[in-house]
């Protein structure tokens, strides 16, 4: 189990499957703008059909919201969906799109993305594993964890698919695992309250 401490998250990034429209919809409404930092969300989608997840979002949330485009600038304060079909990475300060072989056959791929941000942000990396039916973002998850970056997952027991973060907990034990509630109060202090940071 981790715990809270003091200290600035520059990047977040989120994977989730099964289950995960629902996750998202309570975590990322916390986020503030006050936070300032850019968030990269995962979520795996049907891969023949366009996604509207980033107009959903975009009545919910404090934070610009869209869809992300290849070589996109990256901004504070600003959510990147990753399009269906595309796995998105973190390259330097734009994102990247990659049409690369699919991940426990999914892309986009949880892992992926995590991978490359840690690369990017280190550290300064939170990144978050919600409900989803199979394994990946669970060696995403551990790969952040050794950069030293910051690892939550949601309390299996609450999510709808509880595969996801049984396989992330079990890749990055010392990952602070929190219900949705949880999640979303934690999220709102980031970088806000004390600058919050999570220690796995």
């Amino acid at each position: 189990m981790g715990e809270l401490v003091t200290q600035q998250v520059e990047a977040i990034a989120i994977g989730a499957s099964a289950g995960g429209v629902e996750a998202l919809s309570a975590v990322l409404p916390a986020l503030r703008r006050e936070c300032g930092v850019p968030t990269f969300v995962v979520i795996h989608l049907p891969r023949e059909r366009p996604s509207l997840l980033a107009q959903l979002f975009a009545s919910k949330c404090s934070l610009t919201v869209n869809e992300a485009v290849d070589k996109q600038p990256i901004e504070p304060g600003v959510i990147y969906f990753a399009p269906p079909d595309y796995h998105l990475l973190v390259d330097g300060d734009h994102v990247a799109l990659s049409i690369d072989d699919l991940v426990h056959y999914s892309r986009p791929s949880i892992d992926v993305l995590f991978q490359s941000a840690a690369d990017r942000y280190g550290a300064g990396l939170l990144a978050l594993v919600l409900s989803g039916a199979n394994q990946d973002g669970a060696a995403g998850l551990k790969y952040v964890a050794a950069a030293g970056g910051q690892t939550l997952v949601q309390r299996p027991d609450s999510a709808v698919a509880s595969q996801m973060p049984e396989a992330a907990l079990a890749a990055a034990p010392r990952s602070l695992v929190l219900d949705l509630k949880e999640l979303a109060a934690t999220l709102s202090t980031l970088n806000v309250e004390g600058r919050t940071k999570v220690r796995s």
